[in-house]
């Protein structure tokens, strides 16, 4: 509430300040960046004041243990040179 607070009083300030500038000035432009800063500050307030959305994860299960098959490169002699296989390995 005092961040909220703050905030409008700051806006406000900065708000009387543009409001004052002479009658040649564009007044388009200063009506735009007043509503902004203001728009700004209401919006900026809510989410300061609000409560962060952070939950904790849910527990999960994890296996730690390997699985029972595996493939391993396997060497071996064809009769004209070496060669590699894939071969399932269980324990």
């Amino acid at each position: 509430m005092k961040k909220t607070f703050a905030a409008l009083v700051a806006v406000a300030t900065i708000a009387g300040s543009l409001a004052t500038t002479p009658a040649s000035a564009q007044r388009g432009v200063a009506a735009g960046v007043v509503g902004g800063l203001i728009g700004g500050a209401i919006i900026g307030g809510a989410i300061a004041s609000s409560r962060p959305a952070y939950a904790a994860p849910a527990p999960v299960y994890v296996d730690d243990y390997p699985p029972s098959c595996r493939l391993v490169r396997e060497r071996f002699w064809d009769g004209y040179g070496w060669s590699y296989r894939r071969v399932e390995i269980c324990h």
